[in-house]
């Protein structure tokens, strides 16, 4: 779920992500996708996905 946070995060920073979340640990979880930072090689990845 991180990447693909992140990934989002990084594609448009102007976007607000609202990722539902059932426990304390899933929101620190995707909140720590702020702080991940991706490759370019790994964008280039996931963008061909």
């Amino acid at each position: 779920m991180q990447v693909a946070l992140a990934w989002l995060l990084r594609r448009a920073p102007n976007v607000l992500l609202i990722p539902g979340t059932s426990s304390v640990e899933h929101l620190r979880e995707n909140l720590a996708a702020a702080e991940l930072e991706l490759p370019s090689d790994a964008m280039k990845a996931l963008e061909q996905i």
